[in-house]
């Protein structure tokens, strides 16, 4: 009996101690974590068990961590080689409709096949965009955010990254140069976009080295008029609905979108892929509000409560996702993609991406997705620990005061101990 009775207490001794609840013991008690709104669900996807629960099945703001549903809306639905245009001809004319794809003349990840379809081609060439009537930003994006690079406007055909971009002296595209004027004054705050035009003012005082990207006001005539800038041939606006039966131009594949919208956290590509979805689903009409909603009802099957989507890139603060519901998706896309490719598509801590600054011990063994903005810091994704085994978890961290650089490093140590003693 005695021996029974010390085995148990033995029992007893190493369950009190394990990882799981000193860590959990922790995140209740300690103020960097208990001075804010903190959540942590880890997961153990061989033993198809929960590890950590603390706040798991509260809502969060996501923030970037919106990218993977995105990202998994991808997976599901899109080919290989991402859709570019939609176009029919009629006897001496060619009228093309957007797919809203986001890489023509794109600055960082161009895509020429559009370019090299219409150069080539007989026809007059007519664009119309009748297949979009959405607005031109997410809903609950903040209205004056509307110059800030990470803040392009939806469309259904961007170009150059619907941005004009401000290097070293040069202004691209081009044709834009005419509409930046310098201001007479002393001007804080960089290169500044009329909220309602194409008026750019930049400051007297500003060096000619300077690097910003500002989105630009959106429309048919200036896509028109850019395209037959590069095309060196005339491209007119029409507004055709999609007729039933067009042809589609294909391009890059989709993993070279998917691995700058994950490594970078690009808001364009994120929103631009439900686009995408949509014209794939769907001839007549671009609708990415749609394909949220028909994903969060028939697709994901989250629980009442766990999920709010209201936009592809998470820049809204309307999005509110618990971690459970962050693991539940996290299954799905390990189950949709090989680990290697998963792990070389998502940023590697200490290594790539928004993940770079984490401090990690050799070799990257946190493969995951942040999201932050003022007062959020998110991370989910992957971890391996030391004994080899793959860990899903979701870090969520809301309504703190403190620099996010400081979440940021709280999120890497606490990484490290579930690497280390897992």
């Amino acid at each position: 009996m005695k021996t029974v009775y010390s085995f148990l207490l033995l029992l007893l001794l190493v369950f009190a101690c394990s990882p799981a609840r000193h860590i959990s013991r922790e995140l209740k008690t300690k103020p960097v974590y208990t001075d804010h709104f903190t959540g942590v669900a880890l997961y153990d996807p061989v033993r198809n068990r929960a590890l950590i629960q603390y706040n798991a099945n509260k809502p969060f703001v996501p923030a970037s961590n919106t990218k993977l549903f995105s990202f998994y809306a991808g997976l599901l639905y899109l080919p290989d080689s991402l859709p570019v245009l939609r176009y029919t001809v009629r006897p001496d004319s060619l009228i093309f409709w957007g797919t809203g794809n986001p890489l023509l003349l794109h600055p960082d990840l161009p895509d020429t096949t559009v370019l090299a379809f219409l150069r080539n081609r007989p026809e007059r060439l007519f664009f119309s965009a009748a297949n979009y009537t959405g607005p031109r930003f997410g809903p609950g994006w903040a209205w004056d955010d509307y110059n800030d690079d990470y803040s392009a406007e939806l469309a259904p055909l961007p170009i150059y990254g619907n941005v004009v971009r401000f290097r070293n002296g040069t202004i691209s595209p081009r044709s834009l140069a005419d509409s930046v004027y310098i201001a007479a004054g002393v001007m804080t705050g960089g290169i500044r976009r009329s909220e309602s035009s194409n008026k750019f003012t930049r400051p007297g005082n500003s060096s000619p080295s300077v690097r910003q990207d500002v989105p630009f006001q959106w429309s048919p005539d200036l896509v028109a008029k850019l395209l037959a800038d590069t095309l060196h041939r005339e491209v007119n606006v029409v507004a055709i609905p999609v007729p039933a039966t067009t042809l589609v131009v294909r391009g890059v594949p989709a993993d070279s979108l998917y691995k700058r919208m994950l490594h970078v956290s690009d808001n364009q590509f994120a929103e631009q892929t439900l686009f995408m979805i949509s014209a794939e689903r769907n001839k007549r009409k671009l609708d990415p509000v749609a394909e949220i909603h028909r994903m969060t009802d028939s697709v994901l099957h989250v629980s009442a409560g766990s999920a709010r989507w209201v936009d592809g890139s998470g820049l809204s603060r309307y999005n509110a996702f618990t971690p459970n519901a962050l693991i539940d998706l996290l299954g799905k896309i390990a189950a949709k993609v090989p680990q290697q490719r998963l792990f070389a598509l998502l940023p590697a801590a200490g290594q790539s991406g928004t993940l770079r600054s984490i401090g990690v011990d050799g070799k990257p063994y946190v493969f995951a997705k942040s999201g932050s903005m003022t007062g959020v810091y998110n991370l989910s994704g992957y971890v391996i620990t030391k004994r080899g085994k793959l860990l899903y978890f979701s870090i969520m961290h809301n309504n703190f005061t403190q620099p996010v650089s400081e979440m940021r490093r709280l999120t890497g140590e606490l990484l490290k101990e579930i690497h280390t003693q897992f």
